[in-house]
């Protein structure tokens, strides 16, 4: 008896021995997480505010990025055009702004004193799973590189290069000076202009095809247009001519001078449309952009061949829908409320109209996503976009929102669909230009410049053109851009 029990206490005595090696050692294989990973794991609430499209569109997206991140509370805000703008400057004054937002690419210069620019690399906390046999969930502290500048420029087309990188201090020292390339903003998506027709009409007038170049356009418009016995117009050709009442009439316009060749700014930013450029000195007796000015308002001149428009029409998004006008000059943002509105329309949609024998030259008009200057977060904020930018995770957000891409990768594929394949054909060609601080002024300069053109004697151009450039010079910042 007393034998078995001293077997017993050796044994337990053993026994306990190997546990506290074993616990011992196990200690030290499961290390946890130093300070710096148990730090970057502390709940943090981002606010990501955009526009036009609901959280349905990038809720996919935010839940891959919340899965990696746990910790990362995402909160989407979505905000009606006609409302954004207003709302995020006074909330970015009143420091209850978002950590990411989206600016629209013709507010770059706005907002550049309201931008965190890019940083080179972000260190964001990760979750994985360790381990073979048990597997364990961890958190591990990552250095992810951003896209380089290098990358950024074979990613995306040219003028997303053009309108988001810029040239930054990045010096943290007061009295010095560290000027760096740095992206500012990263598009998902690039839109640019196009020609929406009314097949109906088009085939009621014997035209076959929709014009590809503006000699052709011209011509169709001549036999689409319809007069009432007071020479009123009942049915438009086109909706062209004026500005007041013409949607995106500053971009059609700025398409049409920069397809004649103008430079529509300097370096730094300054508006030169009004000059001849360098290239073309010698050739040209006045800015093309004067040609650009007539072509564009002759459609609005009761004197003209192709006399098709007029203030009295109604909006020409309106008078497209309504069928009251053959052609509408619109983006692939257009399309959703054409297709709810005339669901019955025989609609085509093509290219914009181009001049024989001169480089293709389309227009751009996007959004981009930054980081607020003010974000308390600015590792994860620019790890999130980043994030967004993969080519995995913006495919999400095209295939929701139905738009044509912004890396250049994924425009092959977008080519033979039938909503966005026009818009995406078009986007490698597609131009911007700045219209400094405040890109509203420079859009009303232009519509001011339209409307005023209208049956002006062209000897008159040089004082109205200069008009619209001393308004948009006045929103350039001292020094340039």
């Amino acid at each position: 008896m007393f034998f078995d029990s001293m077997k017993r206490t050796s044994f337990i005595k053993r026994a306990v021995a190997i546990l506290v090696l074993v616990s011992a050692v196990g200690a030290g294989c499961t290390k946890g997480p130093d300070a710096a990973t148990v730090a970057a794991t502390k709940k943090v609430s981002l606010t990501v505010w955009g526009v036009v499209d609901d959280v349905d569109v990038y809720q996919k997206i935010l839940s891959d990025y919340h899965k990696l991140h746990p910790y990362v509370d995402l909160q989407y805000r979505r905000f009606r055009l006609e409302e954004y703008e207003n709302e995020l400057l006074n909330a970015l004054a009143e420091d209850r702004g978002p950590d990411v937002f989206l600016i629209h690419n013709t507010w770059v210069g706005k907002y550049m004193p309201k931008i965190q620019v890019m940083p080179p690399s972000t260190k964001v906390a990760i979750q994985v799973i360790q381990g073979t046999l048990k597997k364990e969930v961890v958190y591990q502290l990552n250095t992810d590189q951003s896209v380089t500048i290098k990358q950024y420029k074979q990613d995306y087309p040219d003028v997303v290069a053009q309108d988001l990188i810029r040239v930054v201090n990045v010096s943290t020292v007061a009295d010095k000076k560290d000027l760096q390339q740095r992206v500012v903003a990263i598009p998902l998506s690039v839109d640019t202009l196009a020609l929406y027709a009314n097949k109906d009409l088009l085939n009621a007038a014997g035209i076959a095809t929709i014009p590809q170049t503006w000699d052709d356009f011209q011509a169709a418009v001549k036999k689409l247009v319809k007069f009432d016995e007071n020479g009123e117009i009942t049915q438009a050709g086109a909706s062209i001519g004026t500005g007041i009442n013409i949607e995106r009439s500053p971009d059609i316009l700025a398409a049409l001078m920069m397809q004649n060749g103008a430079e529509m700014s300097a370096e730094d930013g300054s508006p030169t449309f009004g000059l001849i450029p360098a290239a073309l000195s010698g050739q040209r007796e006045e800015p093309p952009a004067y040609q650009a000015l007539s072509f564009y308002t002759d459609f609005a001149n009761q004197n003209k061949e192709v006399y098709t428009w007029n203030a009295k029409m109604p909006a020409s998004l309106d008078a497209f829908i309504q069928g009251k006008s053959a052609f509408f000059f619109g983006y692939s943002y257009h399309l959703p409320t054409i297709r709810a509105r005339a669901p019955k329309l025989n609609l085509g949609i093509s290219t914009l109209p181009q001049i024989q024998n001169n480089p293709v030259v389309n227009f751009a008009n996007y959004w981009a996503w930054t980081v607020s200057k003010k974000t308390k977060s600015v590792d994860i904020a620019w790890n999130l976009i980043n994030f967004m930018r993969t080519p995995d995770e913006s495919k999400i957000f095209l295939d929701a929102a139905k738009r044509p891409a912004a890396l250049r990768s994924q425009l092959g594929a977008q080519l033979e669909n039938e909503d966005i394949g026009v818009f995406a054909s078009q986007v490698l060609t597609a131009k911007s230009w700045y219209r400094g601080d405040d890109p509203k002024a420079a859009d009303d300069a232009f519509v001011e410049l339209i409307d005023t053109a209208i049956g002006l004697d062209t000897e008159k151009y040089p004082q109205a053109v200069n008009i619209a450039v001393d308004k948009i010079s006045q929103t350039i910042p001292y020094g340039g851009i």
